[in-house]
């Protein structure tokens, strides 16, 4: 459980899913397979197999739902922390403007 030095207005859920993060950007359109740390009321933490994602990316967040009594997950968000995880995957955190 998060303490109050977290300084966070929402908990985050731990939840280690595989999910797909759709990036359109200057580069190109492309998907990427990953898989979703946490999530909150408000951004996602991601675990990406890229060396980096730009800060500003605006990505589409997929988490398809394998219980028929859990609605899949469509979120909107855009980059705003990366740090490198390896030499070819990075940690981002995402936050969520709009969920489908």
């Amino acid at each position: 459980m998060l303490g109050y030095d977290d300084k966070r207005n929402f908990f985050r859920m731990m939840v280690n899913s595989p999910c797909q993060i759709e990036i359109n950007d200057e580069e190109s359109s492309r998907t990427l397979h990953s898989v979703c740390k946490d999530i909150s009321a408000t951004g996602m933490s991601l675990e990406v197999e890229e060396p980096s994602i730009e800060l500003g990316t605006q990505v589409k967040v997929s988490i398809d739902s394998n219980s028929s009594q859990i609605p899949s997950l469509s979120a909107l968000a855009t980059v705003v922390r990366c740090e490198p995880e390896s030499d070819s995957s990075c940690i981002i955190g995402v936050e969520i403007s709009e969920m489908n």
